[in-house]
């Protein structure tokens, strides 16, 4: 044995320095400057090194030592080693806009780097490399190649010798196979052992970006009256709900099966449009024959006995018209359609202040008496509405609550929709609307209509592209003092207006009917100061409306029991009527200038003829069947003789006119015209005028 390699074997010995190491320096540098000695001295020197290696082995045991049992000694202590950074954070908490809460974020980033160096070194083989020495020069080129071939030789004699060594101090080396040993390709950049390299699964980035809600800057005071007025608020909507569930408990068996039936017709979506034609013509077919003997009278009845009876006339009652949710609502709007002549529409709400809950918008055909055709549930009591006479899908509407709206009549959704409303910020009024009027378009063809409320505004809304403007025409006043004259020291009274009516041939003048019994003459010119004040009445006037042929004329109606007919020019009434009761509307005929009809709260209508008998009615008739039903509106239909009224229990009846209460409509009065009316009238003003104007 070698020298160089005993001195290996000692090398084992020390600590930290493998044999291989050890080995691999001392035959290096035997092979370089000493030469071979004698295996004599070799055989001595492993007798001395075996002589270490057989001494008995001794445990020392330090003076701290824990002593611990058998049962201690066995137990096993086992670790897993993970990929996760002891050191990273598990709490981490953000924020979800999604929730709108704090979430703890599962996923935290175990990435923990200590060092990082980017390198410049080049492989000599790469592009790189081969362009770095053609810079340099062929010559730097050739000499570095022939040291390199010197400097291979001496590595290829050194690794020789390694290898013969290392066979020698390690003969059962796993590296050898048959005698031939293979060479282990490493890279030659950051090597690393390949039992030392973990999989790590790739990060995922589980982080979204979403946009920030939208934010408004509130601020406001919190008194006790807020407080309590949420609270009363707060109870109100829980009274509603209760209310909303207790009528749906109460609800027939009849109207379960129709709402089954209209929530499946909804659910077939593009359907409907297809079904509802056959559907609706299925319904007609019965309601003509359920209804057949009403449909003949309104067709061809005639009461004979008004041959007899030149000075009376009857109501001969025909259809009824009401809806299962709207009984408990009063009627307290009508208005006939200006184009199709057998619609109309009913406005449901309430007249008693502590009984307002939600309203209605419906509509009725005298084809289908049986349901309505078009039905709207509004959130306050509808107390008003008119449709536009060129556009008659267009309705106005007031509200209790002060609002106006213009709806619009959807055909292929059967629905009635909401297109304009008016708010606190768009100039609503702040007491109930009691009556809207449409008039015709302004200079840029914008549809426009008035309102009239109890705070003493009478304002013009319009309809400009995607919105509803207003303007005030007039604030009413009590008495005749125009704005900025008369006693300073007095704050003026508001009146409260309770009804109005534009002019048929004037579009600047309209009369306005007050809470305290007057009337006033306005213009729109004119907003500071009233045309004209008429002491009409001693309470509330219900109604004021011109006369559809004569343009002086005008009539109205109030609680005092009174019907009273009005030349504008005159501060005296032309006539005076006492129905014994308060009187809820009055209307004229559109076919005559000389009738008209009231209807009172006891539950009577009156048709007059003024022409015939200027003192009593033609006809007077009780339409509610119960005794405390109050009639609150009429209205005569265009075309047909017929006219409906409508009662405070949601009902609406209508009712054909005799042939002595419409003899205008004769063939032979028709022909003369509606000149003819006009001197009817001109003749019973003459009358009434002489005695006044001799006195």
């Amino acid at each position: 044995m070698k020298k160089g390699n005993v001195k290996a074997a000692k090398a084992d010995k020390k600590p930290g320095v493998t044999p291989s190491n050890a080995a691999v320096k001392s035959v290096s540098k035997t092979a370089a400057v000493k030469t071979k000695k004698k295996d004599d001295d070799d055989a001595t020197q492993i007798g001395d090194d075996l002589d270490e290696w057989m001494q008995p082995k001794q445990l020392i045991k330090p003076d701290d030592q824990l002593e611990l049992t058998e049962a201690e000694l066995k137990e096993e202590f086992t670790r897993i080693l993970t990929a996760n950074n002891p050191h990273a954070p598990s709490n981490i908490v953000r924020y979800s806009f999604k929730e709108k809460c704090f979430k703890p974020t599962s996923s935290v980033d175990q990435l923990a780097i200590h060092f990082a160096l980017d390198g410049n070194m080049l492989h000599k083989d790469s592009d790189e490399a081969r362009r770095q020495r053609a810079r340099q020069g062929l010559e730097a080129e050739h000499d570095a190649g022939e040291a390199g071939e010197e400097e291979d030789k001496e590595n290829k004699a050194v690794e020789a010798v390694e290898e013969k060594s290392a066979e020698e101090v390690r003969p059962d080396s796993s590296a050898s196979v048959g005698g031939k040993s293979e060479a282990k390709l490493t890279n030659q950049f950051n090597f690393s052992e390949r039992a030392s390299q973990t999989y790590n699964n790739p990060y995922r980035e589980r982080g979204t970006s979403t946009e920030p809600p939208p934010r408004a800057n509130f601020s406001a005071t919190a008194n006790q009256w807020e407080i309590y007025d949420a609270y009363v608020e707060d109870l109100q909507r829980q009274e509603k709900m209760k209310e909303k569930e207790s009528r749906k408990t109460q609800t027939f068996k009849k109207d379960d099966d129709k709402k089954k039936k209209l929530m499946q017709v909804e659910v077939q979506g593009d359907d409907i449009s297809r079904i509802s034609k056959p559907c609706k013509i299925v319904e007609r077919m019965i309601n003509q024959n359920t209804y057949d003997e009403i449909a003949q009278d309104f067709k061809y009845w005639e009461d004979a006995a008004d041959e007899f009876k030149d000075q009376e006339g009857t109501l001969l009652p025909l259809w009824k018209f009401s809806f299962e949710k709207s009984k408990r609502m009063a009627v307290t709007s009508l208005c006939w359609s200006p184009k199709y002549h057998d619609l109309f529409g009913v406005g449901h709400g309430s007249y008693d202040f502590l009984k307002q809950s939600n309203g209605m918008v419906a509509m009725y055909t005298l084809k289908n008496p049986s349901f309505p055709e078009y039905i709207c549930e509004t959130e306050s009591g509808v107390m008003c509405l008119d449709f536009h006479p060129e556009h008659p899908n267009y309705i106005a509407v007031g509200f209790y609550d002060g609002s106006v709206g213009v709806y619009t009549v959807v055909q292929q959704t059967n629905k009635i929709e909401l297109m304009y409303r008016s708010t606190a910020k768009t100039g609503k009024h702040t007491d109930p609307v009691w009556q809207v009027k449409w008039q015709k378009d302004d200079l840029d063809n914008n549809m426009n209509f008035f309102s009239v409320s109890s705070d003493g505004r009478i304002t013009q809304w319009t309809i400009v592209k995607s919105e509803l403007r207003h303007t005030d025409i007039i604030t009413l006043k009590q008495g005749n003092t125009p704005e900025g004259e008369g006693d300073n020291t007095q704050l003026p009274s508001l009146g409260c207006g309770t009804a109005f009516d534009f002019h048929k041939t004037m579009d600047y003048m309209f009369l306005v009917g007050t809470e305290e019994g007057k009337i006033h003459k306005c213009s729109k010119t004119y907003s500071s100061q009233f045309l004209e004040t008429y002491d009409a009445h001693h309470m509330a006037v219900y109604s004021v409306k011109w006369n559809h042929f004569h343009p002086k004329i005008f009539i109205s109606c109030s609680a005092d029991w009174t019907v009273k007919i009005w030349d504008h020019h005159y501060q005296e009434p032309m006539f005076t009527f006492d129905l014994n009761n308060s009187v809820g509307d009055v209307a004229w005929a559109p076919y005559a200038s000389t009738v008209f009809a009231a209807c009172t709260t006891d539950g009577r209508v009156y048709v007059y003829d003024l022409n015939v008998n200027k003192y009593e009615p033609l006809s007077e008739q009780s339409v509610a069947n119960k005794k405390r039903t109050k009639l609150t509106h009429l209205a005569f239909n265009p075309e047909y003789p017929v006219l409906i009224v409508g009662d405070d229990r949601g009902y609406v009846t209508s009712l054909k006119l005799s042939p002595n209460l419409r003899k205008a409509t004769q063939p032979k009065e028709k022909a003369k015209g509606p000149e003819n009316e006009m001197a009817k009238m001109e003749k019973l003003l003459s009358l009434v005028r002489e005695p006044s104007a001799k006195n």
